[in-house]
């Protein structure tokens, strides 16, 4: 199961280049992720939030790029940012607290989240970088 999961975020990741449908598969992966999990109920507040800021990523660039204004573009992108930063913080918290969870997976879910992270803050610059222009 590990090595599947890791081969489609694998194959997902050379395949999707649009930021929306990337996050919406990083949400899908960290929750098929979740799903699997067997473990102690310590860490369960873990998941829930990994869970939460994972998946609010992909659902602030939807609400973002919906936006009637670049004002608008700009805060819901800047949200979906800090979700990110985020969702890296609770992966290495897991990562480095739990032994029974493959750690070369969440390496590779960390370095999505962090690939997703610096494409929106490029594009949060660039809608910036493009207003000051005119």
């Amino acid at each position: 199961m590990e090595d599947e999961s890791l081969r489609i975020v694998e194959e997902e990741q050379v395949k999707v280049f649009n930021i929306r449908h990337r996050c919406f598969y990083f949400s899908k992966d960290i929750i098929t992720f979740i799903k699997t999990q067997k473990t102690e109920r310590l860490f369960y507040p873990l998941f829930s939030q990994l869970l939460r800021s994972a998946t609010s990523i992909g659902a602030n660039i939807v609400e973002g790029s919906a936006g009637s204004s670049n004002k608008d573009f700009v805060n819901f992108h800047t949200i979906a940012l800090k979700s990110a930063n985020e969702t890296k913080y609770w992966l290495c918290l897991i990562r480095d607290t739990m032994d029974s969870i493959s750690q070369s997976e969440l390496n590779t879910f960390i370095k999505e989240a962090d690939e997703i992270s610096k494409i929106i803050a490029k594009i949060i610059l660039n809608v910036k970088t493009q207003k000051r222009a005119l």
